[in-house]
């Protein structure tokens, strides 16, 4: 997991061609101009979510983590805190389903290893495959426009 602004984004262009791409297209791209929706940048390998949302308490999310794909989590407007879980002895609560790559764990029998971290506007949060994360909470509700780059491993 890596969390930073998006000024710092060229310290992470070599560590894949696609991760470098995704980042590029965050710092080229107005998301506040964008409907809501899925957008493809690289066919599968690369794909762009851009959500609207309120933020939820912790005890009311699960856990996730992905096998085939990176979330580039960036935070357009708004603030939430994401949950970040070290990847120990868990155990899904929900088997991983693979047609749309993820994973729950149970955030109550996982609290006590959490922890979580402020994602404000202008940060990102790199998710790789088996990190373990929960994004979208708040201890009070707020509107958060937030967009997921899934980048293909």
């Amino acid at each position: 997991m890596i969390v930073d602004t998006l000024a710092n984004r060229n310290l992470y262009t070599q560590l894949s061609p696609r991760l470098a791409t995704a980042l590029a297209h965050l710092a080229e791209t107005d998301f506040s101009q964008l409907e809501v929706g899925n957008y493809p940048l690289d066919g599968k390998d690369i794909f762009v979510i851009v959500n609207d949302y309120q933020t939820k308490p912790k005890h009311t999310q699960p856990f996730e983590a992905h096998q085939k794909y990176i979330d580039v989590q960036y935070v357009v407007s708004g603030e939430e805190e994401f949950g970040y879980l070290p990847l120990a002895e868990q155990t899904p609560s929900k088997a991983y389903f693979a047609d749309h790559d993820y994973a729950n764990y149970d955030y109550e029998s996982n609290k006590q290893d959490a922890a979580f971290i402020p994602l404000k506007a202008g940060m990102f949060a790199l998710f790789f495959p088996g990190d373990i994360h929960m994004p979208g909470t708040s201890d009070t509700p707020q509107q958060v426009r937030k967009v997921v780059i899934k980048v293909r491993v």
